[in-house]
């Protein structure tokens, strides 16, 4: 049984979410601030924590960047409707996913399942991805480059071992989107960017000066091959 956090100030809102989530096989804490929150998601051991935006005091994005400064834990971000900047900023201090309130508890519920399903290559020790100077492994969901660990989101591993495990072939948005997030790519979804952008700037540039990762407009991203 997973254990999630959530965190929002909504008493309402949290405790039928919280009511839901248990009907549907999870255990669940609840805080309604983020000082509370914070504490929780640091002294205990939570597969996921769903985090809401705004919150009075301590406010979602400050407890994201606080948590990212020593865990990797995966966190859903829970968003005003069509508030951008929102998740722009929590995808860019690392946050695996979002989703628009007010939303349905069924599609929460799905972005979290597709979360921990992600999380699930943990399970396979022996799995390793080499390609070049980067090498792989979704059992600690860690990578290296150029023997220097990279320090990845659980949606940045996600997004670069699809890319490199299909290296040298374009994988298109929605695919990434798919597979890699869990979630089906809509018009104005910027997610696969911002995530992508993150990654581009942990690797730096190849020799020849080009990102490892490519852009091929209109259609998706593909990871360049070693020279």
């Amino acid at each position: 049984m997973a254990h999630l956090l959530l965190i929002d100030d909504d008493s309402a809102l949290t405790s039928m979410l919280a009511t839901y989530l248990q009907r549907e096989g999870f255990s669940v804490t609840v805080a309604n601030d983020g000082t509370t929150g914070l504490k929780l998601a640091l002294s205990h051991g939570f597969e996921l924590v769903v985090l809401d935006v705004m919150m009075p005091g301590m406010d979602g994005v400050t407890v994201l960047k606080k948590l990212r400064q020593v865990s990797d834990r995966p966190v859903l971000m829970l968003t005003a409707r069509g508030d951008d900047i929102d998740k722009v900023i929590g995808l860019e201090l690392g946050a695996d996913d979002y989703v628009a309130k007010p939303c349905l508890p069924r599609e929460l519920v799905a972005r979290i399942r597709a979360i921990l399903r992600r999380m699930q290559l943990q399970q396979q020790p022996d799995l390793r991805l080499q390609e070049g100077p980067l090498l792989l492994t979704p059992a600690s969901r860690s990578a290296m480059f150029n023997g220097i660990a990279l320090e990845l989101t659980g949606a940045e591993f996600s997004l670069l071992w699809l890319l490199v495990s299909q290296a040298g072939r374009i994988v298109t948005k929605a695919d990434l989107s798919q597979q890699g997030l869990g979630k089906t790519l809509t018009q104005y979804d910027r997610s696969i960017d911002v995530h992508i952008s993150n990654i581009r700037q942990k690797l730096g540039k190849r020799n020849d000066g080009q990102h490892w990762i490519e852009a091929v407009r209109g259609k998706g991203y593909q990871w360049l091959r070693h020279l």
